[in-house]
């Protein structure tokens, strides 16, 4: 297999993990005033947009199959 199918191979399998696998994002908010800080840490998970995640599929199809055409 050429270098461009094993890049689509990945872009492909990519894809289909981001449909069910969330992303975690922290964010942290707070005030600071000489030694005294105060702050609170906000944790979410978020998932990729389907549309996304079908379109690295696509991408990732094609690479793979064009990287294993034989000239």
């Amino acid at each position: 297999m050429k270098p461009l199918g094993w890049l689509g191979a990945v872009i492909l399998i990519l894809g289909v993990a981001l449909l069910f696998i969330p992303i975690p994002h922290r964010e942290k908010q707070g005030i600071k005033a000489g030694d005294i800080s105060f702050g609170v840490e906000t944790r979410s998970e978020e998932k990729i947009s389907p549309a996304v995640c079908v379109g690295l599929i696509v991408v990732g199809a094609g690479l793979a199959i064009v990287g294993r055409t034989k000239r």
